[in-house]
């Protein structure tokens, strides 16, 4: 089955173009799955005849254990899609007949509202940045985690992508860079003036600072300190680490990562007036209903805007109550013996 999984993953880099990240992602997914498999068949290796013998019954107790380890929908619904475009495949190149995984309901995972930065808290993450210059032992540091910090919070762009920008791909005199996303699609994101000047600011000491060898790392645009004065690509855990350690001063979320800046981008933008169409784009996202979950968090912001602004708005007249029919006898009584 290993052999069939990395032919499935071939078959994902050179004829769907998929990039490294969600190539890593499969094989994980598919991997763990295996070695469930082993378990169930009560084997040391899986061999063509084990591949034959799973079925939907076998893909539904590998879900049930998942929910047994404590697993959230969402990333049993990503292994089990996984799964389904492995089984899909190996039916279309004849090697099972039949796709047993097709026939297994997805779980429906529980929406919930990203979480972000109020536009206060984005203010003084950025208004406070020199009071956290501790964190950051060198000028060149400080520059640069201002630069992905703006980055990140300016355009909205993921992880990968700000790791994966090239020199070539920042235009400042446009004020746009081109992001290479999911699915290796190229998008232009407008570049916003502090962005711009972080950008700007950094790229001063980023010429000299270096003695960068590699090309690859030549031609990144944020860079770390590695041995010997050289210097390489930024990695994914050194941005995840500076990112929570500049947030912790101005939330309290649970999880700060560089997530938390691309929701407040979107937000934001949302909250003084963009469209959700020109957001979806600048988000790389391929569908509009991806971009939906925004309005949710948007909406208490819609309400409070039309209580304050719409003279319909406020609260509903106290209806004066007619007296019953006892009490305008009683008053006329009365009135006839005055």
């Amino acid at each position: 089955m290993e052999n069939r999984i990395d032919q499935f993953l071939t078959y994902l880099k050179i004829e769907k173009n998929f990039s490294p990240h969600t190539i890593t992602s499969y094989r994980n997914d598919l991997s763990q799955f295996a070695r469930f498999l082993t378990k169930h068949f009560e084997v040391q290796s899986l061999d063509q005849t084990h591949l034959h013998q799973i079925d939907s019954v076998t893909i539904r107790l590998y879900l049930g254990e998942l929910l047994t380890e404590k697993y959230e929908t969402k990333s049993i619904a990503r292994k089990l899609a996984a799964i389904k475009s492995f089984f899909k495949y190996l039916v279309r190149t004849k090697i099972l007949p039949v796709n047993h995984a097709a026939s297994v309901i997805t779980p429906k995972s529980d929406k919930r509202l990203p979480t972000f930065l109020s536009e206060a808290q984005s203010e003084k993450l950025f208004t406070d940045f020199n009071a956290f210059t501790v964190a950051a032992d060198t000028e060149f540091e400080r520059r640069r985690d201002l630069a992905i910090l703006e980055m990140l919070y300016g355009t909205g762009i993921r992880l990968s992508e700000l790791i994966g920008l090239n020199l070539t791909d920042v235009d400042l005199c446009g004020g746009v860079i081109k992001v290479l996303g999911k699915g290796n699609k190229h998008r232009v994101v407008p570049l916003g003036g502090k962005a711009k000047a972080a950008l700007e600011n950094y790229f001063e000491l980023r010429k000299t600072f270096f003695n960068i060898q590699e090309p690859s790392d030549a031609t990144a645009v944020f860079v770390v300190e590695a041995a010997e004065g050289n210097a390489k690509r930024v990695y994914p855990v050194l941005v995840q680490r500076l990112v929570k350690r500049y947030l912790t001063s101005v939330t309290e979320a649970k999880k700060k990562s560089p997530h938390i800046l691309r929701h407040s981008f979107a937000t934001h933008l949302l909250n003084k007036g963009a469209d959700l169409r020109s957001v979806s784009e600048m988000l790389g996202h391929e569908n509009l209903s991806t971009t939906v979950i925004y309005t949710h968090v948007t909406f208490e912001r819609l309400k409070e805007v039309y209580k304050n602004a719409h003279p319909k708005a406020g609260k509903p007249e106290e209806k004066k109550s007619e007296p019953s029919t006892s009490e305008k006898r009683k008053s006329d009584a009365e009135q006839k013996k005055e």
